[in-house]
């Protein structure tokens, strides 16, 4: 298990422990706050007051990217959050954003973070990753992608440039969301920094083990995102929540189900992202700190049968770089 170091923000007199990046001086929550919110984009102010009463109830990760077009309310809330004392310096938020497919080319990864930076009005990022291992020509923020507009993704080149963005100071750690082991293997041989997080979909029903032992192998973070499988959202799956076996943990703890699946990530040693616009839920989600699953418990869940839920078939194509999810994922899946 990874050294934990302790944030400051305080949740139910706890502290958010936090995982080492790297060589950098902190490190990334253990818990944090996502923004994705489909469709993209449809709700700016009531996004930049949801992500200002998670500042209030203690959140400081929050997780963004180019496509959830969600960087703008956050940037107001981050203005707003240090204008009434919410906080009393950005560097209390650990933000973190993506590099769309649409800007995975060597010379628009630049471009594209300074652009980042301008929407969220901050002068840095604490982290920015590769959204997905894939290239499109258009210069659209759009899922699913066209895919006639699909072409082959230069991971090296890609890789120079988002350590180019990190050497002028521009984000504090770089990494890869979405990537497989082959994938990252490509990257690490050449990398002069290498990826510290790969940020991925992780749950009780899929529980990623052969990519998070190579990623603990090579001292790389896994974020989980979709933990609670993403009901309702484009890329979700309702397996999660509907579990008979999760739900059964659940009352038998006196806890909720969200509770269960976010504890169990957390004890596998990973940072968690988790989303919900309701603030009791907001709050139920940050109480996974002072309980446990039991050893069978644990046990159960690890038997649980295993189906991605957002398999990635909008990057998908006979005409283009990936034939087949098992060419995505590199059998993966």
């Amino acid at each position: 298990m990874r050294r934990i170091q302790q944030l400051n923000s305080t949740v139910s007199g706890e502290s958010i422990p936090s995982l080492p990046l790297g060589s950098t001086e902190r490190g990334i929550p253990r818990l944090g706050f996502g923004t994705a919110e489909y469709p993209f984009g449809a709700s700016f102010e009531t996004m930049k007051e949801t992500i200002l009463e998670a500042i209030k109830l203690g959140y400081r990760h929050f997780d963004t990217a180019a496509l959830y077009q969600s960087e703008q309310p956050l940037g107001e809330a981050i203005s707003d959050a240090l204008r009434v004392g919410l906080i009393t310096s950005r560097d209390e938020l650990f933000i973190t954003s993506k590099l769309w497919c649409s800007d995975a080319h060597r010379d628009c990864v630049l471009p594209a973070l300074q652009k980042t930076l301008r929407n969220l009005k901050l002068e840095y990022l604490d982290l920015y990753l590769v959204h997905w291992p894939v290239s499109v020509t258009s210069g659209v923020y759009e899922l699913p992608v066209n895919k006639k507009d699909l072409v082959p993704i230069d991971l090296k080149s890609v890789w120079e440039a988002m350590e180019e963005c990190q050497e002028l100071g521009l984000t504090k750690s770089i990494g890869v969301s979405n990537f497989s082991c082959k994938k990252l293997q490509t990257i690490l041989p050449t990398a002069k920094i290498p990826p510290v997080v790969n940020q991925v979909e992780m749950n009780p029903l899929w529980q990623q083990e052969k990519l998070r032992k190579f990623c603990e192998e090579k001292g790389i973070v896994i974020t989980a995102y979709s933990p609670l499988g993403a009901k309702g959202t484009l890329w979700g799956t309702n397996g999660v929540m509907e579990c008979d076996l999760l739900n059964e943990m659940a009352q038998a703890k006196g806890k909720s189900i969200a509770q269960v699946c976010l504890r169990w990530a957390y004890e596998q040693g990973v940072s968690v992202l988790v989303k919900s616009f309701n603030e009791e839920r907001m709050k139920e989600n940050l109480d996974i700190f002072n309980w446990k699953l039991s050893p069978e418990e644990s046990h159960q869940i690890s038997l649980l049968p295993q189906r991605k839920g957002f398999p990635g078939d909008e990057f998908v194509s006979g005409d283009g770089p990936y034939k087949s999810l098992e060419q995505l994922w590199d059998g993966e899946i």
